[in-house]
């Protein structure tokens, strides 16, 4: 259900943007703001999980998926569709540690382990393709709202599965929460992308734009300052010590930078410049899914025997390599040889970091598992929503110079844009690849085995 709803409403934006009235620069948000909710309180919801227990902290968290879910597909304007998306991010902050935490204890072992987040890895790389998939289906069918909708079964099912195979646990005693450590880090990574996405409309030198930055900056930092001085801190710094984690995070946080920008950049070029339908831009993102499981496949075996960089950076430059050729697309081009590539290893890409970053976060994290486990997610949303505002705002600057020297040609100044963003998105994924090789470091000083091996 997360899988699905981290893609299903790319299909469905331009649907819901006409809808609801939601300008340029405003749509991005529908997708940002599930992602600020879900990466914003990832680390909070890994606390919980002590406190509450993995079967408590899975029913509230889907009944609270649920319930966001049947208030945005009832949504009368771009407010309250926001919230109903930022309520379902929030809810799914509580689900996922809960998932990691009982996936790392149910599989201890370094072979079943693999596997396991094998398998994680290729139910989520699936699920996220099938949202893109039945976002155009249920839009062109049905109506846009259903995207919303189909989370009720789904949430439905999954309870009574919780219900029926998790076991009830106690409530735990003495766990404490880090409340200020959550308030500092969920406002840090808010403000910090309010200004990205001002930037697009207001530029890089205003107020509106400088403000929200600085703003968000300080709270990080303050966020940091505390969590070296509270005795049960939100984000241990224990977790980050270890280089391969550190790694891994890392990773997982570029790799979203690129990964759902060329998404959405990908959503609007099959839909607005190729004029596909929505169930055929669905289908065109299937190819994305193959290379992920692709890549889960080819990973999961190497998991303990190559040291984490082996992996890790591989997975980056493929992503790399699919960014650059999404700088080469054209009004003209076609989809066989141009889009489809980059669909294939971006996914490729990202099912080789995302199963080997999982599996290495968890590795002998003890009681802060479900937290270990909740950065890599964390990171992963960060980096969605920072990228997809980031990159959102290089696209529209250099489609406006593109416009102002091209006057009436609006379709070759947008793919203009994203091309100039993919290019970027490339050089940076490049230098990411390059400081996960120097940060992870060489074998005896990384521990570097790979993450289902003994270090």
């Amino acid at each position: 259900m997360i899988g699905l709803d981290l893609t299903i409403m790319n299909i469905a934006l331009p649907s819901a943007q006409r809808a609801l009235g939601l300008s340029d620069p405003g749509r991005q948000w529908v997708i940002t703001s599930f992602a600020l909710g879900y990466g914003g309180l990832l680390l909070l919801g890994g606390r919980l999980i002590g406190l509450l227990g993995r079967r408590r902290a899975l029913l509230a968290g889907l009944s609270g998926f649920a319930l966001a879910s049947a208030l945005g597909g009832a949504a009368t304007g771009p407010a309250m569709l926001l919230a109903a998306r930022g309520l379902q991010g929030a809810f799914g902050a509580l689900l996922t540690p809960a998932v990691l935490a009982t996936l790392a204890a149910s599989f201890p072992e370094p072979a079943e382990r693999g596997r396991a987040f094998g398998a994680y890895g290729t139910v989520m790389g699936s699920s996220s393709g099938v949202g893109v998939l039945l976002g155009g289906v249920l839009t062109d069918w049905l109506d846009w709202r259903w995207c919303c909708y189909v989370n009720l079964p789904i949430a439905l099912a999954a309870a009574a599965g919780v219900l029926y195979a998790v076991r009830p646990a106690p409530w735990a005693a003495g766990v404490r929460v880090d409340v200020v450590g959550a308030v500092l880090a969920g406002l840090g990574l808010m403000a910090l992308v309010l200004g990205f996405a001002r930037a697009e409309t207001e530029g890089w030198a205003a107020a509106p734009t400088l403000g929200p930055l600085a703003a968000g900056l300080l709270a990080l930092t303050a966020f940091g300052w505390t969590q070296r001085r509270f005795a049960a801190p939100l984000l241990p710094p224990r977790i980050l010590l270890d280089r391969r984690r550190a790694g891994s995070y890392l990773s997982v946080l570029t790799l979203a930078v690129g990964m759902f920008a060329a998404l959405f950049f990908l959503t609007f070029y099959l839909q607005n410049v190729l004029c596909y339908a929505p169930v055929r831009a669905g289908l065109a993102f299937l190819p994305l899914t193959a290379g992920l499981m692709l890549g889960v496949r080819a990973v999961a075996p190497l998991l303990g025997r190559a040291p984490v960089r082996a992996l890790l950076c591989p997975g980056l430059l493929a992503v790399a390599a699919g960014l650059a050729l999404l700088g080469r697309v054209r009004v003209d081009s076609g989809y066989a040889t141009h889009v489809l590539p980059v669909f294939l290893l971006v996914g490729l890409g990202a099912g080789w970091v995302l199963v080997t970053a999982n599996s290495t976060a968890t590795l002998g994290a003890g009681p802060d598992t479900a937290v270990a486990g909740a950065g890599v997610m964390t990171a992963q949303q960060i980096g969605a929503s920072l990228g997809t505002a980031l990159l959102s705002t290089v696209a529209g600057t250099a489609t406006g110079h593109y416009l102002r020297s091209h006057p009436g040609a609006a379709r070759q100044a947008a793919v203009h844009g994203y091309a100039v963003a993919g290019l970027g998105a490339a050089a940076f994924l490049c230098l990411a690849a390059l400081a996960v090789f120097l940060l992870t470091g060489p074998l005896r000083a990384a521990e570097g085995r790979g993450p289902a091996g003994a270090g």
